[in-house]
């Protein structure tokens, strides 16, 4: 699916493949619109915000925001934050669960995970616990929408084909976050989504996921 164009380089011609959007003015203004829609997100959810915290704090032991590791643009880590809907000390719990995992591939998640708590599960459904990740955007580790950062041990699995994921900043939501059951859908073909976004982004593309994801946030469908 890449994009061939013929080029010259001192008059000798070269054939260039890209395999990435190559439109820098949507791309400066889908940067410039991410930052400005997440500050006005935190500015006027500030409150929101808090009261989500508290309710965490005052539920279970542990930190109320979630960080944890992961791999961005370019294979280039950094950290995620979301607000904890799991016990504490959730990822040591893991290894125990591994047998139960319904995801296909290097993706670990199972339905009813026994180390997420009342309110995490609240949160998972509406998707509310991913708004902290409006200080990953303004910081340009992520955009709004783009594929999903993985962990690095997810992408030490990945085929040669799947790493092209990695060539668009990760985002808040993308096409697998706003479908119905998202949990059933093979990692593979999780992965194609991902692809599919890439070779057929446009800022219209982008709208259109922020639309559905506000209608999965609304309807509390997400898992």
């Amino acid at each position: 699916s890449s994009k061939i164009e013929l080029k010259h380089f001192d008059g000798v011609p070269f054939i260039t493949y890209k395999n990435t959007p190559s439109n820098q003015y949507a791309l400066s203004w889908k940067y410039i619109t991410d930052f400005v829609i997440s500050s006005l997100v935190i500015i006027l959810w500030m409150p929101f915000l808090i009261c989500i915290a508290l309710a965490i704090k005052l539920t279970s032991k542990g930190p109320v925001i979630f960080k944890q590791k992961r791999v961005g643009l370019h294979g280039r880590e950094f950290y995620i934050y979301k607000f904890r809907t799991m016990m504490q000390d959730a990822e040591k719990m893991q290894m125990k669960l591994m047998d139960q995992n319904e995801m296909s591939g290097p993706v670990f998640k199972i339905k009813n995970d026994p180390r997420i708590t009342r309110i995490g599960r609240f949160l998972r459904r509406t998707s509310l616990d991913e708004l902290p990740q409006f200080f990953n955007v303004i910081k340009g580790d992520m955009s709004l929408v783009g594929p999903r950062p993985p962990i690095m041990s997810e992408v030490k699995q990945y085929k040669p084909w799947q790493l092209r994921r990695l060539s668009m900043r990760p985002g808040i939501t993308c096409i697998w976050q706003t479908m119905p059951k998202r949990n059933s859908i093979s990692f593979e073909e999780w992965m194609k989504m991902d692809l599919q976004y890439i070779d057929n982004w446009s800022l219209e593309t982008d709208l259109l996921l922020t639309v559905k994801t506000i209608r999965t946030v609304f309807l509390g469908s997400g898992q």
